[in-house]
Order: C-alpha cells, then structure tokens, then sequence
C-alpha cells in the first residue's frame, strides 16, 4: 500500500501516461460512449423523498395505513374563489370541466357540486335514497339560488369538503387518481397533457381563475422543475466556472481544455445514474453541476502547475512530468477526502441519501482520473505556452494579496487569534438559536404558480397535507357500534380546536348525516344518533341497500373492523408539528385504550417530519465519520496526532461559524441545509492537504527550518489555493438560481463555508504551525514519511524516458 504513493509509482503512471497517450484517450473516449448507452435508462422520481429506511418502524405503520386503505395521496383539487362562478352557464361549465375528467381511464372516481347527493327518507321501504341536487344542469336562476341555500345552510356535511362557507365561497371539485398509477409515468401525464389544458381551455373561456392542488399535482410539478433546473445549472456552472478560469489564465487554450475535461466528467455521472438505475431526485439532480464545480479546481492545480514548471525551466515534457508526479498525489488525496465527505452519506440507511453518496463519490474520483489522464495528454499535442498565457503568475494583486497573508501570519497572529476564537463564541450563541424543520413543502419553488395554490388552499381549507388517523377496534363491523363512534367524534372535536389542522372527515360524518336525513334533513339533527335512534338509523342504512354515500368505503374497511379519520395540515415547522402530535396523542390514549384498541398516527406529513429528525441524527454521525476518515488520511500522511488536530481546527471552525449564522438569520436545519455541513468539510480539507504537503516538502528542503518552511508554502499554495476557493465560491453560488429553497441555502452557505475556510486555511493554519510546530514537527516524524505528496525539487526527473 505504501508503495503505491511512493515517487517511484509516480514516476512510473506519468511514464505510462505520456508514453501511451493515444490508448488511453480511446480508453476514455470508448468508456465513455459506453456510458452514454446507459442515459436511456435514466427515470425521474416519481415519488416524495422518503427519509426513512424501508425497515423504519413510522415506514412499517404507514405502509400498514395504505395495505388496508390504499394509496392516501391520489387526489387532485380544483378550487375557485370567485362570485362569478355563480352564474348558470358558467356553474354548468365548471360542473361539465369535472365530468369530463370521469371517461379518462386513469381516474377513478370525481365530486363536484353536480356528484353531491341528499341522503333522503324514504318512509314507505323504510330506507335511505340518494337524490341529486342537480338533476342535470342548472337552467335559471331560481335553481342556482335553491342549490346556493341547499349546499351552503342545510348540509353541513359537505361544508369544507367541496366549498367553505366565507364570504366569497371557495368551490372545489375532487378528482380521485386511480390508486395504483398515482407513482407511475401515468400520473405525470395525466396532469400535464389532460388537467391542465382543460384548466387553461376553461380559464381562458371563462376568465376565472382555477386553483390546482393535491400531492399528485404537486409532485408532477415539483419533479418538472427538478427536470428543469438540471440543464440550467449545468449551463450556469459551466459558464461561471469557466469564466473565472479564463479570468485567471487569460488563456482560451487552458479554459477550452478544462471544459472539455469536466464536460466528460458530466456525461460520466450521468451514465454512472443510468447504470446504477437511480432516479433523478432533487438531490442526485444536484450531482452534474457539482462535478463541474469540483472539477475545475483539479484543472486549476494542474494546469497552475504545468505553466509554473515551463516558466521555470522551458521544457515542457518535464513540465507535464512532473505535473503528474507532484500534484498527482496531493490532488488524488484531496479528491479522496472531498469523496469520503460524500461517501459519508451511505450510512444513513435513508435510499436518496445513498444514492446520492453513491453517485456522488463515484463522480468525484472518475473527475480526479479524467483531470490527471487528459490534461497532461492534450498538452502533449499543444504547442508551447505563450508569454500572455504565463502573464498571470506574475501579477501584482496577486503578490500583493500573498504580501498581505505573509504579513498577517508574521506579524498579527495574536489578532488571528483572537478574531477566531470571538467568531468561535459569537457562533456557538448561534448555534443554540437553530430551529429544526420537517415541512414537506418548505423547499418547493415559492414562485410558481402551483405554489400559490397550495398556500390559497392552506387559507381557505386549512392545509392540503394529509395526516391519518386509523382506529382498529379488534373486532368486526365494531367501528359503527356507537361507542366508538362516540370517541372518534370526541377525538375529532379535539382536531377541530387545532388551528392547523382541517375539518377531518371519517365515518362519523356519514352517520351524522344519516340522523340529520331520518329527520327529514333538519340541519339541526346533524349530530351522533342516540342509542335509540341508531337502531332505527341502522335499520334504514341496511334497507338502503348500495344508496350509502361512495364515501364510507373510503373511511371504513370491508371488514367494518379499521376506521380512518382524515385530517388535512398547513405547513407547520418540526417544533409545531410534534407539539400537534403530542396534543392529539395524548387524547388517542385517553379515549382508546390499548387493550382493546390500536390506533396508529400517521400519513405524508408525519412521515417526512419524522424523517427529518432521524436525518439530522444520522446526519451528525456522517459528519463524525467524515472528520474521523479525514484525520486517518492525516494520520496516514504525517504519523502525528498533534498534526491531525492541527489540521482539523481550519476547517471545523468554518462549519461553526456556518452553523451560527443559520441561527442568527433564521435558516432551520433541514434535510437541505444539514448537507452543507459533510460537503463543506469535505472539500475545504482540500486547502489544507496541499498546503500541508508543499509544507513538509519545504521542511525537508530547508533543513528543518519552521518559519521559512511555513512562509515558503504560504507563497506557492496560497495562490492555486485561492484561485480554487473563488471557483469553489462562485461555483455553488450558481445554485442560488434555483427555484427550491433547499437548493438556494445549499448553495448559498456551502459557498460561505469554502470562503471562511479558504481564509482559515490561509491564516489560521500557518499561525498555528508557526506558534504550535516546535512541539509538533521533527525529524523522526517527516524525514520518512508514509507518503511522498510532492517530491523535492532535486529529485531526479524522467522526461528523458518518456519524451
């Protein structure tokens, strides 16, 4: 093991390299054209991001929800708020636009105003029969105006399930997905090429504005603008990046080169998904334009060098040689250590944290081969660097930004000092203030149409995510014994007084409803039956035959054994939602005993809040693994503790400060943000390993002496180090572009993190080496050392050999 990092092995792959250049360009170019067949079968998700493992126990409740009542989420609503939908050609249009969806195959059932049914008396067969309120169509305004009183005074059964009762009435028709498309292609096309062209047909016709929600609406859309926002951030890192780089090297040549380079690395990440049959989730969407950032780095240092190596001495064959033999090893570890920062995720257990470490890690080292193989080939075949493109090694706000660093080093350590230890204080305070949040729909594009929608919805009916309560009374047909009726309403008033849930729907509406029809449909009457009424109620519900309301299929199971209570939520934070949790467990516990019941909490939104904080959990340990594999790497490269705490403290305490300013302006922790802190680490580290090699390689060279060997390295890395942060910085800071809220604070705060550990590593560590290294560094620690990063500069070259 040791000797593969060895100078000879080094050596002997740059031989190889500039000796076989033409094999391993058709190597790349047939790996990749194989990689390129596997783009067929690239999917996106159709599904919402599950956080859990398939074992979780709040995964094995929820999947037990849906074996008994199927798929909760295959609802779509259309909602209207506008006085103007009260006209009879347009009430009729609005009821013809719903019908019309009732003939697609994908579609099980629709409500709308025209589907309500009056549960009716029938005195003479002792029964109850279904009459509509709308025979047909509506045909005057006398009509409109009995159905308006009807609908909106007599039924409250229907009140806040198709209508609300405020001073506009909100209207809503319900379109129920057949259950086993609803996580199909089928889904996504249903809604985009049937719902909205007949929205957008109707809205035109009519000049009223139509509301579009449900979880199948919203996925589709949400998965659309994941789709969407891969080609722009590709284009946009690309742009960026390489800009920036040309702005460096003044150099087409350099610029074209690194594109072409991290270009490949894209179509490869993409064939790696492919291959690997992933779908495209908002997290692995994310994967394309990370590698463009992190790849032109690579390019940075390597090309950095070989034009520092032709200035030097004039021979380009060396030049490429020792490219390859000096920063070969050093950009090998710190593509391992970015690597390993990703890797980390595939401990968590959650599917879309570990395909996205998969992909990630796998991306990260085929970018680092790529670098290392095609830049020094394509300089082979390039004819010598012109004086312009070597202009910028010698600029002057770069040696003046080096004097500046140099000078705070020797000179203001003690402010160093304690700048970091005040921003060390002044973030752990920070830190305290984080709030945690679970919310399914925080991070979804707040500027799109469908947004809005859901948020219109949340105001007039309360929420649109739902939560599910299934009651299992042990015992056949007991969910309508009275008894428990009884409890679900008593369990459903305590719902009804949280101000973040709905009006929640269940079984106990439809027999309230029964009692209000045995009294000739006296709204007064809508309430629970006596003991003796509901003898006689049952007694007209088993005469009524297949006239029960469509609805109690969907709250009682065929055995009359499990009921379902529905609720919907509003978009509520973690601390919110475990405080309604607790509210309605609590009376759960009161009203059902568990020896007799079992009743379970569950649906979409409990299960991605409960997937949020066993992330953060998971999350926390991945970070430990990360900081634990990059102090072996540290371990492994210098033997020294005292050097692994050295190195470490650069680049933990840009992720404090990061975590205190969340704090401070409000960004909760969240399964976005809580990825900032593995990825950041990960790559700041980088700074950190080729300042430390250049430094060893200086000690060696100067006979031990500290400070020239610090100030030495200060010199050369600081520029390629900084050149690289500004990529790094800009590079996530295209991410701020996105639609999503995730995206935006990933981008935005691992971009602050590299900036912070950018300085920290330019300042901090150097003062700590100058302060602290008599005690660390000595001959008997480096003089052989485990690995030789960067040979010395009198080590015998190999250009003679591979010219």
């Amino acid at each position: 093991m040791l000797k593969l990092f060895s100078k000879n092995f080094w050596d002997v792959l740059a031989r190889l390299i500039l000796r076989n250049k033409i094999v391993i360009l058709l190597g790349v170019i047939i790996i990749t054209t194989l990689l390129s067949t596997q783009w067929k079968h690239l999917k996106f998700t159709h599904t919402e991001a599950n956080l859990l493992p398939d074992d979780h126990e709040v995964n094995l409740t929820y999947n037990n929800f849906l074996k008994i009542f199927g798929e909760e989420g295959n609802l779509i609503i259309l909602g209207v708020k506008d006085n103007n939908l009260f006209t009879v050609e347009t009430l009729n249009a609005w009821n013809k636009l719903a019908n019309d969806f009732k003939t697609n195959p994908n579609v099980e059932s629709v409500v709308s105003i025209k589907d309500l049914k009056k549960l009716i008396k029938d005195n003479t067969n002792q029964q109850f029969k279904l009459e509509s309120f709308i025979t047909d169509s509506v045909s005057t305004k006398e009509e409109l105006s009995i159905l308006k009183s009807d609908l909106f005074e007599k039924y409250p059964f229907y009140d806040n399930f198709l209508f609300n009762n405020s001073e506009v009435k909100t209207i809503r028709s319900a379109i129920y997905l057949k259950k086993d498309i609803v996580n199909t292609p089928a889904r996504k096309d249903f809604v985009t090429d049937i719902v909205i062209p007949k929205i957008q047909a109707f809205e035109k016709k009519h000049n009223i504005n139509v509301r579009v929600s449900g979880m199948p609406y919203i996925r589709t859309l949400n998965a659309k603008n994941i789709v969407d926002e891969i080609g722009l951030f590709v284009v946009a890192a690309l742009f960026v990046t390489s800009l920036i780089f040309f702005i460096f090297f003044r150099s087409f040549r350099a610029t074209l080169i690194s594109l072409i380079v991290v270009c490949i690395g894209v179509m490869w990440t993409v064939g790696i998904l492919g291959f690997l049959n992933y779908e495209i989730t908002v997290l692995t969407a994310l994967i394309p334009p990370l590698i463009i950032v992190i790849g032109i780095p690579n390019c940075i240092f390597l090309i950095n060098k070989y034009q520092h190596e032709v200035k030097l001495h004039g021979n380009k064959v060396k030049s490429l040689q020792r490219v390859i033999t000096k920063v070969g090893n050093a950009t090998l570890m710190t593509n391992v250590t970015t690597a390993s920062g990703f890797a980390t995720f595939i401990i968590t257990e959650s599917t879309l944290l570990k395909e996205f470490g998969v992909v990630a890690s796998l991306s990260i080292i085929a970018i680092f081969l790529l670098c290392l193989l095609i830049i020094p080939i394509l300089y082979t075949f390039l004819p010598y660097p012109k004086e312009r493109h070597l202009e910028h090694l010698n600029k002057k706000w770069i040696e003046g930004f080096v004097d500046w660093m140099e000078n705070m080093v020797r000179h203001k350590r003690i402010t160093i000092y304690s700048v970091s230890v005040a921003l060390l204080v002044v973030c752990i305070i920070g830190i305290y203030q984080i709030k945690v949040s679970g919310s399914l729909i925080e991070d979804m594009p707040k500027k799109t149409e469908f947004f809005e929608d859901i948020r219109f919805f949340e105001e007039e009916f309360n929420g649109i995510m739902p939560l599910e309560i299934m009651i299992d009374t042990k015992r056949k047909k007991g969910v309508l014994k009275l008894a428990n009726l009884k409890r679900m309403n008593e369990l459903e008033e305590t719902i009804n007084d949280i101000p973040e849930l709905s009006k929640p729907i269940s079984v106990v509406s439809l027999v309230k409803y029964a009692k209000q029809a045995y009294y000739n449909g006296n709204p007064k009457y809508y309430q629970l039956p006596t003991s003796q009424e509901n003898s006689f109620i049952l007694s007209y519900v088993k005469n009524s035959g297949n006239t029960d309301v469509n609805l109690l299929s969907n709250f009682v199971d065929s055995t009359g054994q499990y009921a379902r209570i529905t609720t919907f939520m509003k978009d509520v934070g973690t601390d919110k939602m475990v405080g309604i949790e607790s509210e309605i467990q609590k009376k759960i516990d009161k009203l059902f005993p568990e020896e007799r019941f079992e009743v379970i909490l569950t649906g979409k939104a409990l299960v991605f809040q409960k997937g949020t904080t066993y992330l953060v959990k998971n999350l926390a340990l991945s970070l430990t693994l990360a900081i634990f594999l990059i102090s072996l790497f540290m371990a492994f490269m210098f033997r020294s503790f005292r050097m692994i705490i050295v190195s470490l403290i650069p680049n933990l305490l840009p992720l404090v400060v990061t975590a205190g300013l969340m704090g401070y302006i409000g960004v909760p922790i969240k399964p976005s943000t809580i990825l900032v802190f593995s990825i950041a680490f990960g790559i700041s580290v980088d700074d950190t390993i080729h300042f430390l090699a250049k430094y060893r390689q200086e000690l060696q060279a100067n006979n031990w002496k500290i400070k020239k060997s610090v100030y030495a390295a200060l010199r050369e890395t600081g520029v390629s180090m900084f050149y690289t942060s500004i990529v790094l910085f800009f590079g996530f800071s295209v991410f701020t572009i996105s639609n999503f809220g995730g995206t935006v604070a990933l981008g935005a705060l691992v971009s602050v993190t590299l900036l912070f550990a950018m300085l920290s590593n330019l300042l901090l560590l150097p003062s700590l080496l100058l302060s602290l290294e008599r005690s660390i560094a000595n001959k008997k620690v480096l003089k052989k050392p485990s690995i030789n990063i960067i040979p010395s500069e009198n080590e015998d070259d190999i250009e003679d050999q591979v010219s």
